[in-house]
């Protein structure tokens, strides 16, 4: 396999058996994935449904899943600490996301209360409401802080993990879909944690 997409491979596997071990957290991802896409749609159709969409819907609840639901304690099944995880985690840990998105929290209120503080990062034509300014902020904070930890992961590793980081990010809402389409089902069933099988078994 070539070493890029090696990479990208090792990313998501790390994701999943390290961070998504809640079936709520599963299947709020599962909903952020969907969301996502029709983000991704809008981005070519309405940049400030886009936008909207990605941070409102997409970006909520698969965090909400992050803070609320996944597990903080010690992870037996790969023998780690919520802090050696924290650490080692590629993209952003939750103290990275913590300010991402009081950044994100803050800009709402800039819009509606000065307005003219954004004026300088939202292109004139969606400066005429507070809410079509605050979506193309939010658009340009979501581009932003991916070109941001690439960069940071260049510095620290090398250039391809920064830019595999960017490419799983993009394409997690196809991963996502295909990796938890089942954790539904499975809270239907009771199971609020997933017993992580795969990944103790022969070969990981």
């Amino acid at each position: 396999m070539h070493p890029f997409f090696q990479t990208v491979a090792t990313q998501r596997w790390d994701d999943h058996r390290y961070y998504h071990h809640s079936r709520i957290n599963q299947f709020l991802h599962l909903i952020s994935a969907m969301s996502f896409l029709v983000a991704y749609v809008f981005l070519f159709i309405d940049p400030v449904v886009s936008a909207l969409v990605a941070w409102l819907v997409s970006m909520t609840t698969r965090q909400i899943g992050h803070f609320f639901f996944e597990p903080k304690d010690y992870d037996h099944v790969n023998q780690a600490t919520h802090e050696y995880k924290e650490e080692i985690k590629v993209g952003y840990n939750l103290f990275r996301k913590i300010i991402l998105l009081s950044i994100c929290a803050a800009i709402p209120v800039i819009a509606y209360w000065m307005p003219d503080a954004l004026q300088w990062a939202v292109p004139e034509a969606y400066e005429d409401t507070p809410i079509r300014m605050t979506a193309m902020a939010w658009l340009f904070l979501g581009a932003g802080g991916l070109v941001f930890r690439v960069l940071q992961l260049w510095k620290q590793e090398n250039l391809t993990a920064g830019l595999a980081w960017a490419y799983k990010i993009i394409t997690d809402p196809v991963h996502d879909i295909k990796m938890y389409h089942k954790a539904p089902l499975y809270l239907l069933r009771g199971q609020m944690i997933d017993p992580m099988e795969h990944v103790s078994a022969p070969g990981h």
